[in-house]
């Protein structure tokens, strides 16, 4: 019997075998052992049938329910701004008050390397902010870099009540002008924001304010804000050439990430520039004696590799995408090293190390950017998930987090396979296996007791484990600690 991708009996046919294979491979005896061996010599060149002839992205796996289903590759094709697709990452520049331009240096090359096209410098009203722009734009020159940079303004804390606040912004854009690695669309200086939907600067509207800030008497410049405005009103907004939607980040209520937010933007921006949000995580745990924000997003169900995957999907329409973020420790969903000065967080940051994301991240790029997914030329497992349950209690005085109930105990896991392989995820005595093709997929796992994770690539005879260093889930939280806990095994 022939299965090919384009006949739909070989789809009901491997999910009767994979049901059968993790029914046999639970069974303990002997012909549990044998039945199962038989299954994986059909499996494997059944999921090289669903796989072949591209690289595909999988459909979920779980320990409940299974499904194969084959990825839509994106068509290559131009971007909508003329330009090819540029994927950002929002560097805080308010946590580097301690940063040398040997820290720049450090944090630029390795984002570089990732497929990070440029640094959105979200700079406030501290005073000594300008000199670590400085550093920043300094470090990107002596490195000759590729990667670019830009301001995004905080309008949260910079103030823009009247006239005279926008100097500070205009001067920004005038001193890096001409840097070499100053972000330009359309031969226009790249300007962002942090919010500044009500900002007027003495003007008598948002529109006229802006213009006279950014577009009166100053070198071109190209506006994509993150206003927090309904996007049927962009019409009202002259100023803009685009608009930032950063909350289509995250899911902002007990559902999975989709498209939706995305659209409604696209539709009010007609054909100016949509940048979209994609974030790994939301976790933010600030008492009342300090930020009073505590409250988490929902980043369950494989956030970061969903939201990648819908942008890739959409990709013709969405010419930019920024990572939210490179160093936010105190909302959790930093994807860069740990370091610099934390907004009081460490005691949920501290031994949280999420650059485990980074190389999952570049794959996603890379097909972002070229329309196809990379042919996978190593084995990879990328695992992330909460370190306790969510409805456990601790002493911690800060209470449990807003939302705490939209999450689940699970362990979430993305493989890139260069070839079929049989992939178990296990965590104590709670396990999930199954036959996966070529290419990237994802697998979870529920968890219930203390347990340690590890995962098994095995081919034939050849196994290989990943057990991460740490990744230790606990039923006695010490704190309502709802940061995930990041591992990739070795590159």
């Amino acid at each position: 019997m022939v299965f090919s991708r384009s006949s739909g009996l070989w789809k009901v046919v491997l999910l009767f075998l994979l049901f059968a294979y993790q029914s046999v491979s639970a069974t303990p005896d002997s012909l549990g052992d044998a039945m199962s061996g038989f299954l994986e010599k059909i499996l494997e060149p059944l999921a090289q049938a669903a796989a072949d002839p591209v690289p595909a992205v999988n459909g979920t796996v779980s320990n409940i329910t299974q499904s194969v289903v084959g990825a839509g590759n994106a068509t290559v094709a131009a971007a909508t701004n003329g330009t090819s697709n540029l994927v950002f990452a929002h560097h805080i520049v308010g946590n580097t008050y301690n940063y040398t331009v040997s820290s720049w240096a450090a944090d630029i090359s390795l984002a570089a390397a990732k497929g990070v096209d440029a640094f959105a410098l979200n700079v406030g009203s501290d005073s000594w902010e300008p000199n670590q722009v400085a550093n920043a734009y300094t470090a990107a020159r002596n490195l000759n870099s590729t990667l670019k940079l830009f301001l995004s303004f905080d309008m949260t804390s910079l103030p823009c009540s009247n006239a005279s606040s926008a100097t500070v912004l205009r001067n920004y854009v005038t001193t890096y002008v001409n840097h070499p690695n100053q972000l330009k669309v359309n031969g226009s200086v790249f300007v962002s924001t942090f919010s500044g939907e009500s900002c007027k600067f003495g003007a008598a509207s948002v529109d006229q304010g802006w213009t006279n800030t950014l577009k009166t008497n100053l070198t071109p410049t190209y506006f994509v804000p993150a206003f927090f405005i309904d996007p049927a009103t962009f019409g009202q907004y002259t100023v803009l050439n685009g608009a930032f939607n950063w909350n289509s980040g995250w899911p902002l209520g007990n559902y999975d990430t989709n498209f939706t937010t995305d659209q409604t933007y696209l539709n009010g921006l007609g054909n100016r520039s949509y940048m979209a949000a994609v974030s790994p995580w939301f976790f933010t745990h600030y008492g009342v004696n300090s930020y009073n924000k505590n409250f988490i997003y929902r980043g369950d169900d494989w956030l970061f590799a969903e939201r990648w995957e819908a942008l890739i999907a959409n990709r013709t329409r969405v010419p930019f995408a920024e990572v939210i973020s490179w160093n936010d420790y105190g909302e959790s969903h930093y994807i860069g090293p740990v370091q610099g000065v934390q907004p009081m967080s460490q005691s949920w940051v501290n031994g949280f190390d999420h650059t485990g994301w980074l190389d999952l991240m570049q794959y996603y790029i890379t097909a972002y950017k070229t329309g196809t997914y990379p042919v996978v030329t190593k084995d990879r497992t990328f695992l992330w998930g909460r370190l306790y349950p969510a409805a456990a209690t601790s002493s911690d005085p800060v209470p449990k987090p807003t939302n705490w109930q939209w999450t689940q105990d699970y362990v979430w896991g993305t493989v890139l396979l260069t070839s079929p392989a049989i992939v178990q995820l296990t965590c104590g005595t709670s396990s999930t296996r199954a036959a996966l093709p070529a290419g990237l997929s994802k697998i979870s796992l529920g968890l219930t007791a203390a347990c340690s994770v590890t995962t098994n690539i095995t081919r034939g005879a050849v196994t290989t484990t990943f057990t991460p260093t740490n990744y230790n889930f606990s039923l006695k939280p010490p704190s309502y600690n709802f940061n995930a806990f990041v591992a990739a095994s070795p590159a």
